[in-house]
């Protein structure tokens, strides 16, 4: 079982389904939404998906036709998105609270990228003054 919470935690949910396939998109929509150089997502089956909390307090952003971003309306964090007539829902792995052991497969979007960000170059590890 999967789950996962908002950055205040009010909205929470669980998944009774494994992550099968994680991919970055790299999509200007996403960056926009995720402040980021790109989203981590997985597909998890609708019908294994489920609201734990806080489903009240979530909004939602239509961002293309069809295509609903789900957030925290407290914290702002993106939690997932879905599209109505699919079988499937998109978690945004960041509010994963579940370890998972499997790794990204796929960049997808790469045409859309940020400029300033590079997947294929290695970064020296460095955190001080960056909180």
């Amino acid at each position: 079982m999967l789950t996962g919470s908002c950055l205040c935690t009010a909205v929470a949910y669980a998944v009774d389904a494994d992550v099968e396939r994680i991919v970055h998109c790299h999509c200007q929509t996403c960056r926009k939404t995720h402040g980021t150089a790109f989203s981590s997502v997985a597909s998890v089956p609708r019908e294994k998906f489920r609201w734990i909390r806080g489903e009240a307090l979530l909004g939602a952003f239509e961002s293309s036709p069809g295509k609903f971003r789900r957030f925290c309306s407290r914290c702002g964090s993106h939690i997932m998105a879905e599209r109505a007539a699919q079988p499937v829902v998109l978690l945004r792995l960041g509010c994963l609270d579940t370890p998972i052991a499997e790794r990204p497969q796929v960049h997808i979007w790469r045409s859309d990228a940020a400029s300033w960000y590079d997947p294929g170059r290695q970064h020296p590890e460095r955190s001080e003054g960056l909180t």
